[in-house]
């Protein structure tokens, strides 16, 4: 892992695989007439009010998949405008789909890399809730460092992130999960809201529950959930300050 001041080796290192699958005709006509309306540009600097029209709380999912947990806390909670960041393009593609036929006008998305995104187009301390449900694991040990959820991330993410907003991360990867957990502990600017300063017992029902969450308890993985709370403590240097 780079050392905090090294953030821009950081930036070099890849966090995701592009995975596209197969685009059904559906999904790329949606890329095709969906994302114009609903996509912003994630080098422009957001104006939320001008993008939404009202001041909000606002929210954003990191990596949102086929957009189930997105579209449907869209719909239950009206009062708050969201951003979906995804690189997926066929998991673009079905969201764009589900929000056009929900009517929804609180969403956006960013079809790009969230490091590029929380860099150039997030305003600091602007983010109320930042959700980050199943990252890629990369399971291997040499690949370690391509884990999105890295000391110089959550310093940048902490630096987007409003006094008292709160962080929520689900994964089902044992070693992964205890090394965010270790890191966030070891932030001052994160509260764990644990009773017992470990994984949240609670935390999982603030979540729909998606396609591959119902595959891996199926198949009796764990699930871990780490809820922590943005505090007034300093988000450290490594954020390309």
């Amino acid at each position: 892992m780079p050392r905090r001041h090294d953030f821009a080796a950081w930036l070099r290192i890849p966090t995701y695989m592009r995975r596209e699958g197969r685009i059904t005709p559906a999904q790329r006509r949606a890329l095709e007439t969906l994302l114009p309306r609903y996509g912003l540009d994630p080098k422009t600097p957001l104006d939320p009010e001008a993008v939404f029209g009202r001041r909000a709380p606002l929210v954003m999912e990191i990596g949102f998949g086929d957009g189930e947990n997105l579209v449907a806390q869209a719909q239950a909670h009206p009062e708050k405008d969201f951003l979906g960041v995804e690189v997926y393009r066929p998991g673009i593609g079905r969201c764009l789909r589900a929000l056009d036929q929900a009517g929804l006008t609180n969403v956006r998305i960013y079809p790009a890399d969230a490091r590029t995104v929380l860099l150039h187009a997030i305003p600091d301390a602007a983010l109320s809730e930042v959700w980050i449900f199943f990252p890629d694991p990369w399971p291997k040990k040499r690949h370690h460092k391509r884990r999105l959820l890295a000391p110089p991330f959550l310093e940048l993410l902490a630096r987007k992130m409003v006094p008292g907003g709160l962080l929520h991360i689900s994964t089902d990867w044992p070693d992964y999960a205890q090394a965010t957990l270790e890191m966030l502990n070891a932030s001052p600017a994160f509260a764990n809201l644990a009773p017992d300063g470990g994984f949240h017992p609670t935390a999982h029902t603030r979540r729909v529950q998606t396609k591959y969450e119902r595959r891996a308890r199926a198949e009796g993985r764990q699930i871990f959930d780490l809820l922590f709370r943005r505090t007034q403590g300093e988000a450290g240097e490594a954020a390309g300050r």
